[in-house]
């Protein structure tokens, strides 16, 4: 954990909705971090989802998460033209935008990642 932990989107809402779809491994990584991460993608791919009704239950929470995860100590990374230009060079079989661009993220910032998701163990060090 050489720069802290990187938040996939799902492991912020539920941190958020339902700490128990975290698992403990991955909710003590959090705890002992005192540098916890979300990248500002998320913001988008949360207003994105809620906007197109696939994740109903996080749309009265959407515009307060950024400043919730700020308010608990955590930091948001900015995709700056480097991580963009990253997402898009990465050698990975993985289509979805999203998710590359987490990948970029974390990469670049050398932070690990708390995901469910285990196609990012193809590319990085993934915690769950």
């Amino acid at each position: 954990m050489a720069n802290g932990l990187l938040l996939d989107t799902h492991a912020l809402v539920w941190g958020q909705l339902s700490r128990k779809k975290l698992t403990s491994r991955a909710r003590e990584a959090i705890e002992a971090s005192s540098n916890v991460y979300v990248s500002s993608i998320t913001f988008f791919e949360i207003a994105q989802k809620a906007r197109i009704g696939k994740w109903p239950e996080i749309a009265p929470l959407m515009h307060d998460l950024a400043a919730f995860h700020q308010r608990q100590g955590g930091q948001i990374v900015d995709v700056d033209h480097e991580i963009a230009q990253s997402a898009g060079e990465l050698i990975w079989d993985h289509h979805d935008p999203f998710d590359r661009m987490i990948a970029a993220t974390a990469l670049k910032r050398k932070m690990s990642l708390i995901s469910a998701d285990a196609m990012f163990d193809e590319v990085l060090r993934r915690i769950w």
